[in-house]
């Protein structure tokens, strides 16, 4: 569909799933406010993955770690030294300085060929990747018309500090990815829990990076959420569990979307493993601008418990009381982004037909399951009745429904397509005589006339469907 990101991030901003951050400022590129709707759809997704995590598999556990960490857990984790982006700065272009990741520059200007040809060079003469990157592009014409400069190293860590005395405050770091306060906590879950290997914790939260771009909406954000899960394993079983988990995730994903075609694996190539993986895939889907990572499943070893050991003086060997064997765990990391999980699913869902514009969202995501129409605003007994459905609704079937008396009922139809609410409910004059009410499917528009008595049930075996 032409351009649909285009069109997303409109429907984000007129239907209150997304704002920009700040915007009364001018905003601030790379942060995000979720509106109502959008708040409603993450909570929907959120409550899908746990349901996944805790109710469809066992012996997984929950936890909500901090966003600030002790110092050094980001240099056990090999943060503080090597995660950095390659940037470059042009000058001269009509907008002022502009900067970019420069693999990313590198990626759209040169040939595979021709990369695998400087990266010979470069290990013949000893120079670093930064002085390479810099060969290539510094004197070259940026995208933005302006000339590249020199490549430079750029952190991604968020710094802050701690302390409330100026010149007494130590520094710190906001999260650099959500996952290390699971290993952080993985001791205390074992002790307090007392699960036996295998076992996973699973955690939601918030992590932070300095992005040098910030290109396509949600894609790359510096404020962003992320669902992991860290299965801990026997080394000996680490095959087996690597692959259940890869094809569990991918299941569920599949299960979310309408395209299932728009969802790949990719495996990592050997010269973008972590030293310590021995394999890794990502979760793709396909949007306008390529495939794009939403979940890496990551063969993690026992790098990072060995690191924090290493670093805290803390023995994380575990000793299976029914064997007596002794072994550090291996780690199986799932490891997604909350927020281009969001944007993948909106692309997926969008829809223009028949002159009108509709979210097909799965109706366990969509922000509202139910609206309620008053078919006219000026029948004080239709307004009492709808008003008696909406507060029935809500109290027995505990769905989200949303009331909804504004302009004529073809602008509540509209309006609720947009949103993806999946079914309406309108309460007109027949229903003053015969109890039941409209109902109007969101996909195919048809519309069913169902009693009042069996709307809770009807609605609930639809969404079983």
């Amino acid at each position: 569909m032409e351009n649909l990101m285009e069109k997303i991030v409109s429907l984000c901003k007129r239907r209150g799933f997304v704002y920009p951050n700040s915007e009364i400022y001018g905003g601030i590129a790379g942060f995000y406010d979720m509106g109502p709707m959008g708040h409603l759809l993450r909570q929907n997704m959120k409550k899908l993955f746990w349901e996944f995590m805790l109710v469809d598999h066992e012996n997984i556990f929950p936890i909500d770690g901090t966003i600030i960490t002790h110092p050094k857990v980001w240099e056990a984790s090999g943060h503080v030294g090597s995660f950095a982006d390659a940037m470059v700065e042009s000058t001269g272009g009509p907008m002022g300085n502009k900067r970019y990741r420069a693999d990313h520059l590198i990626e759209e200007m040169y040939s595979g060929e021709e990369l695998k040809a400087a990266d010979e060079t470069a290990k013949k003469e000893g120079i670093s990747t930064l002085e390479v990157y810099s060969k290539l592009l510094k004197g070259k014409k940026a995208p933005d018309g302006g000339v590249l400069g020199e490549v430079k190293k750029f952190s991604l860590m968020v710094e802050t500090s701690l302390g409330v005395v100026e010149g007494e405050k130590k520094s710190a770091y906001l999260k650099g990815e959500a996952c290390q306060t699971i290993y952080l906590d993985y001791q205390n879950v074992l002790d307090s829990m007392h699960p036996k290997i295998p076992f996973g914790i699973a955690q939601i939260g918030k992590a932070f990076r300095n992005e040098v771009a910030n290109p396509q909406f949600m894609l790359r954000l510096k404020e962003f959420e992320q669902w992991d899960m860290q299965f801990f394993v026997n080394p000996k079983t680490m095959d087996t569990w690597y692959e259940y988990w890869k094809e569990q995730r991918m299941n569920w994903y599949r299960s979310l979307f309408n395209d299932k075609d728009s969802l790949r694996f990719r495996q990592h190539r050997d010269d973008e493993l972590a030293h310590y993986a021995k394999k890794a895939f990502d979760i793709e889907y396909k949007t306008p601008m390529g495939w794009k990572e939403g979940e890496g499943i990551h063969w993690r070893g026992d790098w990072d418990l060995s690191r924090h050991g290493q670093y805290s003086g803390h023995d994380f060997t575990y000793t299976d009381l029914e064997t007596g064997e002794k072994f550090i765990p291996w780690i199986v990391e799932t490891s997604g982004g909350v927020d281009r999980a969001f944007l993948f699913l909106l692309l997926d869902a969008y829809r223009e037909e028949e002159g009108r514009i509709y979210l097909k969202l799965h109706p366990k995501l969509s922000p509202y399951t139910v609206a309620v129409f008053p078919l006219v605003r000026n029948k004080q007994d239709i307004i009492a009745k709808a008003q008696a459905v909406y507060k029935h609704l809500k109290l027995e079937s505990r769905l989200s429904v949303v009331w909804d008396d504004r302009g004529n009922i073809g602008k509540r139809y509209w309006a609720q397509d947009e949103i993806g609410t999946p079914y309406c409910i309108t309460i007109d004059y027949t229903t003053l005589t015969d109890d039941s009410v409209t109902v109007r499917d969101r996909d195919t528009t048809k519309q069913e006339r169902v009693s009042i008595d069996r709307l809770v049930d009807f609605i609930r075996e639809k969404l079983k469907d």
